[in-house]
């Protein structure tokens, strides 16, 4: 915590009224574990004054009752460093958030017909992937005991909204054409109403025209859940710093229980969810053992499965990357950052995908009114994100 200049106020009580108003360029600040000057900073220790030995007030206890110390910093400012470093992770998680879509629809490819067996192989697979990283930097002494023995009850949360967010969004991408997806998903923080055309060829047809309003509406619900487990893993960073005395908790804790319980509440929704993907339950076993089947494509040729695994795989390290990146984006910043980031994406993959693309030849024209919505959307991304000036402080 940097000062440029600092007023000292002291104010002492009766029976003496007496004001004495003395400034120091530099004030000296230690910390201390004494309650005798508090600095009202979240992330500061509490200060003890020091003055020089050429002041007047040199070897003036503090620990007098009847003075009252304050002090004021007015350029204090927050540190480059930490801003390059929010910026250079958000620019990271955008260009892994764009690969992370483009790859999905690549992953699609040789699974088309399994795009269910896909979703539970990252639901699952993730669990068992995060806490095998989690128990070897456990093991390196990176993640302590204290972390470990965090409240549970916030994850749990976590897992419950995000696999709501899971199970609605099935339900609802089931009924609504697959570029109105994306859109939707970033309405509930940027876009409220926005209908975009995207014409193929020389048909042109409202995205959502003919679609019943309850399906645009629960995929917005089902991205609203999302960002509710952003902002409690926010707090989960937030309280973590307070119980372990301003030692920020590894992201892989985060990551590892909130997954699991995730994995925990899609496993009992499992009946729900495979009905909705129009898969009787009782056929889920038969239908899982053909997805891994074209999943790996080994051995004799599977029709229909071209580009597997690699494609598949590309996607599931790419999505892992990008759910890191995200965590940690949210960890040294806020979830409104990171759910900003997510959202610079959004027009940008589209863009992407209306390429020709290996194994997605074909591409796709986007209309001038869609380019006109992501360039506002964009712009406003950077109109928020502009540094605005600071107010000084007055003091009375």
């Amino acid at each position: 915590m940097a000062f440029s200049t600092a007023t000292v106020l002291f104010y002492v009580t009766p029976p003496t009224p007496l004001t004495l108003l003395h400034t120091y360029t530099p004030l000296h600040l230690s910390p201390s574990r004494s309650p005798l000057f508090p600095i009202h900073n979240s992330q500061s220790p509490r200060y003890r004054l020091h003055f020089p030995s050429t002041s007047p007030l040199h070897g003036v206890s503090l620990r007098n009752p009847n003075f009252r110390v304050r002090a004021s910093a007015h350029n204090s400012q927050p540190a480059p460093s930490n801003t390059r470093l929010v910026i250079l992770c958000s620019a990271v998680t955008v260009i892994l958030a764009v690969a992370n879509r483009v790859f999905y629809k690549l992953a699609l490819v040789p699974l088309k017909q399994y795009p269910f067996f896909l979703a539970q192989l990252t639901t699952f697979g993730y669990v068992s992937i995060y806490f095998s990283i989690l128990y070897m930097r456990y093991r390196a002494g990176i993640v302590t005991d204290e972390m470990i023995a965090l409240p549970k009850s916030p994850f749990l949360a976590i897992g419950i909204l995000e696999a709501i967010g899971v199970a609605s969004g099935m339900a609802s991408a089931a009924m609504l054409p697959g570029p109105a997806i994306p859109l939707l998903n970033q309405l509930h923080i940027s876009i409220d109403g926005v209908r975009n055309r995207i014409s193929c060829g020389s048909n042109s047809d409202q995205m959502l025209s003919g679609i019943e309003f309850i399906w645009p509406a629960l995929m917005i619900a089902s991205s609203a859940f999302q960002a509710g487990a952003s902002i409690i893993k926010e707090f989960v960073f937030v309280d973590a710093a307070r119980r372990l005395k301003g030692k920020l908790v590894d992201i892989f804790v985060v990551n590892s229980f909130g997954s699991g319980f995730q994995a925990l509440f899609v496993f009992l929704l499992l009946p729900l969810l495979s009905n909705l993907k129009g898969i009787p339950f009782p056929q889920l076993p038969s239908y899982l053992k053909a997805g891994a089947g074209c999943f790996l494509n080994i051995g004799s040729y599977v029709p229909g499965c071209d580009g597997a695994p690699l494609l598949p795989l590309l996607y599931l390290a790419t999505n892992i990357a990008f759910n890191i990146s995200l965590l940690n984006l949210v960890k040294i910043s806020s979830a409104v950052v990171s759910s900003l980031a997510a959202i610079a994406s959004v027009p940008i993959s589209l863009y992407v995908l209306s390429l020709p693309l290996p194994y997605l030849p074909e591409g796709a024209t986007l209309s001038p009114l869609f380019l006109f919505g992501g360039v506002i959307l964009l712009l406003g991304l950077l109109l928020y994100n502009i540094p605005q000036p600071a107010k000084p402080s007055q003091d009375p």
